[in-house]
């Protein structure tokens, strides 16, 4: 027959003490503190990825219209509405073409969709989501940036 203690001894032991729960915690709270950061990280890195796509496309649909409006690159320089010649038809030489897109593109690093003139810089203070090299007249590049949150290129294609 067992006696009380007995019986007492044999819960405890059966239990975690204070201290090896409290080493727990600590070990996870380590572990969170080294993966979060990384996951953080990854999510921006997604984000340049996005913009590295998008720009892919807007630099083919560039050449596309401007290999149909006999070299003549879109002037996406326009404050009011920039993306109107890629996103509407627009005729040369008796000939439709267009649209290009069907949505306004935004930039998935800081939400915007304006574009400014430039080769790869923007004005201090200019928010934009795009630098596109329209050049005077339309005699640049054609070259496209997507921008970070400072309007600094980050993505050139």
């Amino acid at each position: 027959m067992q006696t009380a203690r007995s019986t007492q001894a044999t819960r405890i032991a059966r239990g975690f003490t204070l201290i090896e729960i409290l080493i727990v915690v600590i070990i996870l709270g380590i572990l969170a503190a080294i993966v979060i950061p990384q996951f953080t990280s990854a999510s921006q890195d997604a984000r340049k990825s996005s913009l590295v796509s998008m720009l892919q496309g807007l630099r083919s649909q560039i050449q596309l219209y401007k290999l149909q409006h006999g070299d003549e690159l879109p002037d996406l320089t326009n404050a009011t509405n920039p993306w109107a010649p890629l996103m509407t038809t627009s005729t040369y030489n008796g000939k439709t073409f267009g649209p290009y897109m069907q949505t306004t593109p935004v930039n998935p690093l800081n939400q915007l969709s304006a574009v400014v003139n430039g080769n790869g810089t923007a004005a201090a203070g200019s928010d934009c989501g795009f630098i596109y090299d329209y050049g005077t007249a339309g005699n640049g590049t054609g070259r496209m940036w997507g921008t970070d949150t400072d309007s600094k290129a980050v993505a050139p294609y």
